[in-house]
């Protein structure tokens, strides 16, 4: 975030870290904990299973989210959960955090949010931390934004600002630079109004009055022609793109999406399938630039593997409409792997917004493959509890277990050039083909025959078959990859 004065007016030194105070606001008219939804959470679960140890506790609330209800999808996170996200979020955009308050009304005080005694007492206890800058967890109205920096005397920033705060500070490409600006004119248009006395620039007095144009006016008038300017380039990156996938889809390779919540291990698990070398980070929003590397299945068959930008609860619109060229590549794609963080307790709220973000993105029915991730941190005994179905796979991106099930399971679900049984008699001088059938092709047998000629059976593309047709001498119907078989007690884990 940008320098800023602190509350007790002293500036930072340089390369010191800002210092955030959190504000946390949960309003009691509506739901806003899992039991009042009738659902489970970590602990409930860790007590009805006391048997187990607190990671398995853990492991069965990751895996129990591939079965929620449609209800399920309107669950969230509690006020403590939300807080720690945004602390987590604040440390990702560089700031310290200093302290932190959370506060329960039963509504929206419309003037300040959090009411006036509430008011005084973060002014103070943010004075008392020497916070440059406080954070809601909530999102201000222009009004509310005015009001509160009246009141503390210093910069206040909503969970929305921070978290576009955070996408300004990794976007790295003009593409992603581009999005986060069209994001940020929008998120701020609206918030122009009431900025006090040097918004405008016409007088109050005699001989004052006459033509003229308010400063506010003015500001919205640049604002909206910059944001039709950012448009047409965001555009014209669209167009690029369309080419681009176009060209690459009349070579018929399939693409596979990398989806989920922020820090779910998306692009460490990127990292290890194609030792692309990606930025992995602990930090929120990494990763915002799209990048696309091919990866070979055990069948042979080639996919382009799609790292895309984690998604988080309440993503603002604005940042969705921004991204949407970026998030092309997941309403493309063949199959989508969702990934979780196995060892989160909120990993079904989680699994939900992602969810309620594919809806928004009209990607939600594509087939999906639930990747819960960070297993290593599991002892060996959970471990052995955890079981793969037709849906689920469960790994570790960072130490590469069971990274060979994950590439099974796309295989599995991947109807794009489906593979072939066949047998194939192949002279030896036609070097091409052979190295074609050993790149491309599982080899099941090799038989060296009369005349030079090899005889293969292979389970092969439709695609290379059709290439060597010439050499086919027998090719059964289709074969089914086999699939894992889905545990009668897989919501027991």
């Amino acid at each position: 975030m940008e320098a800023a004065v602190a509350a007790a007016g002293r500036p930072r030194l340089p390369g010191e870290r800002e210092r955030a105070f959190l504000v946390g606001v949960e309003f009691r008219s509506r739901p806003h904990s899992r039991a009042e939804k009738g659902t489970d959470s970590a602990e409930d679960l860790a007590g009805k299973a006391a048997r187990i140890t607190p990671q398995a506790a853990q492991a069965k609330s990751a895996s129990r989210t591939l079965h929620l209800d449609a209800e399920d999808h309107a669950v969230p996170f509690n006020a403590e959960e939300s807080l720690a996200e945004l602390r987590e979020l604040t440390t990702s955009a560089g700031a310290e955090v200093v302290g932190e308050i959370l506060q329960r009304r039963d509504r929206p005080d419309p003037a300040t949010l959090i009411g006036r005694g509430k008011v005084e007492e973060v002014a103070a206890a943010a004075k008392m931390a020497d916070a440059g800058v406080l954070i809601f967890d909530h999102e201000l109205s222009s009004s509310q934004l005015r009001n509160l920096e009246r009141e503390f005397h210093c910069r206040v920033v909503d969970r929305t600002q921070l978290i576009l705060d955070i996408f300004a500070r990794h976007a790295r490409t003009s593409e992603g630079q581009l999005q986060v600006e069209l994001a940020q004119l929008e998120y701020m248009l609206p918030r122009l109004a009431g900025r006090g006395v040097e918004m405008s620039q016409l007088g109050g007095g005699i001989g004052t009055r006459g033509p003229g144009e308010t400063q506010l006016e003015t500001d919205r008038r640049k604002i909206h022609r910059r944001i039709k300017h950012v448009k047409e380039q965001i555009e014209d990156v669209r167009r690029i793109r369309s080419q681009q996938r176009q060209r690459r889809e009349s070579i018929p390779v399939p693409v596979v999406a990398l989806v989920g919540y922020t820090n779910a291990g998306k692009s460490t698990l990127f990292n290890a399938l194609t030792r692309a070398g990606v930025l992995e980070s602990s930090r929120m929003f990494a990763t915002l630039d799209p990048t696309l590397r091919s990866v070979t299945l055990p069948s042979r068959r080639e996919i382009l593997l799609s790292d895309t930008v984690g998604f988080i609860r309440n993503l603002p619109t604005t940042l969705v409409s921004a991204f949407r060229a970026t998030l092309e590549e997941v309403q493309r794609a063949a199959i989508l792997l969702q990934v979780t963080d196995a060892t989160s307790a909120t990993a079904a709220e989680q699994m939900a917004q992602v969810e309620s973000v594919l809806r928004e993105l009209e990607a939600f029915d594509k087939p999906q493959i639930h990747v819960l991730n960070k297993i290593d941190l599991f002892n060996e005994p959970t471990r052995l509890t955890l079981k793969d179905t037709n849906e689920s796979v469960h790994i570790s991106a960072a130490s590469g277990l069971r990274l060979e099930n994950l590439l099974s399971a796309i295989d599995a679900h991947l109807s794009h050039d489906p593979i072939v049984r066949a047998r194939l008699r192949v002279p030896q001088s036609e070097g091409k083909a052979l190295a074609q059938i050993q790149a491309r092709s599982v080899v099941i047998s090799r038989e060296y025959g009369e005349n030079e000629a090899v005889e293969f059976e292979v389970d092969a593309p439709e695609s290379l078959l059709r290439q060597l047709k010439e050499f086919v001498i027998a090719a059964p119907p289709r074969r089914k990859l086999a699939r894992t078989k889905k545990s009668p007690n897989a919501d027991s884990l």
